[in-house]
């Protein structure tokens, strides 16, 4: 079995070049939210997480982030991506951000 990595390891960022997010842990990629660019909002299309990082965190984190940078952007979120969808169902905090 893998080592478990936590959760406070895993590094986000945004890599506009790729139209994704990016999950690090310890430098390597663990996975990644694709995204597009639309009119005022921006479609959160497909999270993929490296099964060695599986339950570790990293879906989370991305999400998180990539909400978080969303509405410091001041756009709305199409959740196309199930795991996105699934994570702001779940969490109210975040359900404002939908574009209606």
């Amino acid at each position: 079995m893998a080592d478990q990595q936590p959760a406070s390891r895993v590094t986000v960022v945004d890599v506009p070049a790729k139209h994704r997010y990016e999950a690090t842990v310890d430098g390597q990629l663990a996975g990644f939210v694709r995204y597009r660019e639309l009119p005022g909002a921006v479609e959160l299309i497909h999270t993929e997480v490296d099964p060695a990082f599986e339950h570790h965190g990293v879906g989370t984190a991305l999400a998180v982030f990539a909400l978080d940078d969303v509405r410091a952007k001041g756009r709305a979120v199409v959740a196309t991506c199930p795991f996105i969808a699934s994570y702001v169902k779940h969490h109210p905090e975040y359900q404002d951000l939908l574009a209606r």
